[in-house]
């Protein structure tokens, strides 16, 4: 088995992330630091290590779908001391998410200690459909609905095409509906902000079949097997 997918089977991170931790050289194999990406490992005998911490593949694999409250960040610890979502989940499992939200976006998120999976649902060829829940202050014009679904152009390049369907106006407040595919980082509040409507609130509501429905801030529960079907079909 190559090094990096027996990483990412250990649920440290996605397939792309656990090689980077081999390129950065956090990886031994028999106490050795490797940074060859073909390297095989006999996962019967050999010992891998990242960082100074032994690895050894789970017994099970869990998928948790969690509503991420804002103010919360999608890493593991952080430096400054803020709270991240691991916080809100009670379990012993070394877990990671698939994709991330900001700081200040809340809303639905995936965690998994199941690196093959993770990568199937995160790669750009799976087009896994991200709805979100977009708030802006004032009206917006069809005019610019329209640049938001062509794909705005930030600093000459373009950026891709999304769905987006406005909802309701109420107290001077816009409600959007907004669909993409790629999630490039902060895409939906740069596209916002392209056209000079910044957004007020941001919420993920689905992940391909995958919606939030009625779990509260801070919650989490377990993808059923129809779910799971449904994000690999």
């Amino acid at each position: 088995m190559r090094i990096n997918k027996y990483l990412a089977l250990c649920g440290v991170a996605s397939r792309r992330k656990s090689e980077q931790f081999i390129v950065d050289g956090k990886v031994k194999l028999n106490g050795k630091i490797v940074t060859n990406l073909s390297t095989n490992v006999d996962t019967k005998k050999d010992k891998i290590e990242l960082e100074g911490k032994e690895l050894s593949l789970p017994s099970n694999y869990v998928y948790y779908k969690l509503n991420k409250p804002k103010g919360y960040l999608c890493t593991a610890c952080d430096d400054r001391g803020r709270k991240t979502i691991f916080d809100l989940v009670k379990t012993q499992t070394r877990l990671f998410s698939i994709g991330r939200l900001d700081y200040d976006t809340e809303g639905l998120i995936l965690l998994t200690n199941d690196g093959d999976f993770a990568q199937k649902i995160s790669h750009p060829s799976h087009e896994t459909e991200k709805e979100y829940i977009v708030k802006i202050e004032g009206t917006i014009l069809e005019s610019e609905l329209a640049v938001l679904r062509a794909g705005v152009v930030e600093n000459g390049i373009k950026m891709p095409k999304a769905k987006v369907e406005l909802l309701e106006v109420v107290n001077n407040n816009s409600k959007l509906s907004v669909t993409i595919h790629e999630g490039q980082n902060r895409q939906i509040r740069r596209m916002f902000e392209a056209i000079n409507k910044p957004i007020k609130m941001l919420k993920r509501i689905r992940i391909g079949n995958i919606k939030l429905g009625g779990l509260q801030r801070g919650e989490y529960k377990s993808l059923n097997d129809f779910e799971l079907y449904e994000l690999l079909r």
